[in-house]
């Protein structure tokens, strides 16, 4: 079998990566710095907590990093209009892009009249502002007809993107009682992009830590990835050899 290769430029996977600054112990020092490497590496978005919004339009106004802000974060637990509201006050605030999750206990007992209400509620509330919505689906916690269904929901609703997963969205294994998540997997990705409209995009989020994975999603057709390791992906693809210019790498997995 012939190698797999694809041809990119460093700008094209900064822009494909939503730098994310959600974990619940960061300081607002460290959500500041990270702010300033979104900026620094001209990502797509930086990805924050709904109250660090106004933080982030003072850092990246006119930069040309969208700020995106999670709603319902990480459970998807608050009642419909309290995720309205949440997602009204942060397109207001600045934020191009609202990242909301589902309501998951809704999915799992097939309440697909709730679920479907719930996104097009948040959807048609952010756009007529000018945002866009991301759907995150928490696809750890979900079986594939789940995944399948809220596709094609999304895109009867016609949302700007779908998502793997938070991040956060831990299951407790029965072997040993351990957290564990597998975030974006491969078979998850297929799976979404065979059963979405043409007009819905992908985000890959959760255990996004390599170059190479962040290849094998782009070959997979992801619009975007969720990753708080923006950093190393990037230097690890200068390492390769890429720059500004298209070079053709081999994807490694």
């Amino acid at each position: 079998m012939s190698p797999r290769t694809t041809t990119v430029t460093l700008p094209q996977i900064a822009k494909m990566i939503d730098h994310s600054l959600l974990h619940p112990t960061m300081t607002d020092a460290e959500i500041y710095a990270g702010l300033e490497l979104a900026k620094k590496h001209q990502v797509a978005a930086a990805c924050v907590k709904p109250y660090s919004v106004p933080v982030a339009k003072d850092a990246l106004d006119g930069t040309g990093v969208l700020i995106c802000a999670v709603i319902g974060f990480p459970h998807g637990n608050s009642a419909t209009h309290i995720k309205v509201t949440e997602a009204i006050d942060a397109v207001e605030c600045g934020a191009q892009e609202i990242d909301m999750v589902v309501n998951v206990g809704k999915v799992l007992g097939g309440d697909w009249e709730y679920v479907t209400n719930e996104i097009r509620s948040i959807n048609t509330s952010v756009t007529k502002l000018g945002a866009v919505l991301k759907v995150i689906f928490e696809n750890d916690y979900l079986q594939d007809e789940h995944i399948v269904y809220l596709c094609k929901i999304c895109s009867v609703i016609s949302v700007a993107f779908v998502k793997t997963s938070t991040g956060y969205g831990f299951v407790k294994r029965e072997d040993n009682g351990c957290y564990s998540y597998k975030g974006a997997t491969r078979p998850h990705l297929k799976l979404m992009k065979e059963n979405l409209g043409p007009n819905v995009q992908i985000k890959a989020a959760g255990r996004i830590r390599t170059l190479d994975q962040v290849l094998c999603a782009m070959e997979l057709g992801v619009a975007r990835i969720g990753a708080s390791a923006t950093e190393s992906i990037l230097e690890e693809a200068r390492a390769r050899g890429i720059g500004e210019m298209p070079v053709e790498v081999q994807i490694q997995g």
